[in-house]
């Protein structure tokens, strides 16, 4: 690679190449599945199409965060990665009933697999899943969430693959075929815990949930003992787009000499304590009023009509 790439650059090639990987193994695990009767390669196939959608994810945010935010779109097009997840997140779940369902019905009445063939796919599976997980790691140094996310799949999907071996060894020398709805069973599970923490963490992100990291109430109390002229913190709005936190709150602060140092010492304090680097602070000088200021919102100051031009 020309070192004329930048650092997303490279993460861009890398996922990518995970991608093209994992989603052309999942395709082989799939028929490979389907032809060998085994349920449990067909769970470890679902499980690489939560990889496959975690990359595609990872992809599609280096993509939208290089794109300008415009008029229409303030924030660029960073939350369709957030949609897209919990997109993924619900095709899991209804993956995983199916699997379950299956599962339960093979074990009713026991389908013949065939150990061999089923062998040769897990194990295919799993020299898949090291390439993949390899070509993540190698940008790990980069503190990039969504890779860290997919680095993560794919360790999840290795134990996928280990089981699909299992059960393989299992049929191949006991005969046993029960072993193959009990292990995809168990790798069903590892699909859901994921499915479920990808659901709940992006359906945080879309109703607008402060970031997990930053706990609103401890803020005001740092700001108001960290900068000394900071009197008192209210109307905090704290959300997450992509991965960067954005806030609004007002302060109400000791009258300044220079107003605008002040105002940039919040901004640095903001940035330094929490990487909050998109910040938008109103300053007041006289007391917020009707106690309403250690609600997060709370009764107009005055009358109604007076209130629309606080915010």
């Amino acid at each position: 690679m020309a070192h004329a790439h930048t650092e997303k650059d490279g993460n861009r090639h890398r996922l990518l190449a995970a991608f093209v990987v994992t989603t052309g193994f999942m395709v082989i695990e799939i028929a490979g599945g389907l032809i060998s009767g085994s349920l449990a390669l067909l769970a470890d196939a679902g499980h690489m199409l939560t990889d496959a959608a975690a990359l595609l994810m990872a992809l599609l945010a280096v993509q939208f965060a290089r794109r300008k935010p415009n008029a229409r779109h303030t924030f660029g097009l960073l939350r369709l990665t957030t949609l897209a997840a919990f997109v993924n997140a619900m095709a899991l779940l209804v993956i995983t009933l199916l699997i379950v369902w299956e599962a339960i019905h093979r074990f009713m009445q026991p389908q013949p697999v065939a150990g061999g063939l089923m062998l040769g796919v897990a194990v295919a599976g799993l020299l898949a899943n090291l390439l993949s997980f390899w070509l993540l790691h190698r940008g790990s140094e980069e503190k990039n969430l969504n890779v860290r996310a997919a680095a993560l799949h794919v360790l999840g999907d290795l134990l996928g693959s280990v089981g699909a071996i299992v059960a393989a060894l299992i049929v191949m020398y006991t005969g046993w075929t029960p072993i193959d709805p009990i292990l995809s069973m168990l790798v069903s599970a590892l699909v859901l815990r994921s499915a479920w923490a990808l659901m709940k963490e992006s359906l945080h992100e879309l109703l607008e949930g402060a970031p997990a990291a930053i706990d609103a109430d401890k803020l005001k109390r740092a700001l108001t003992l960290g900068i000394a002229e900071v009197r008192n913190v209210h109307h905090i709005h704290l959300w997450q787009v992509g991965e960067k936190p954005v806030i609004t709150l007002h302060v109400q602060v000791i009258p300044p000499r220079d107003h605008d140092a002040l105002l940039h010492r919040i901004h640095a304090w903001l940035h330094e304590h929490y990487q909050i680097e998109h910040a938008t602070v109103q300053m007041e000088f006289q007391r917020c009023e009707n106690g309403d200021c250690d609600l997060m919102w709370g009764p107009p100051e005055h009358a109604p009509h007076h209130h629309h031009h606080h915010h």
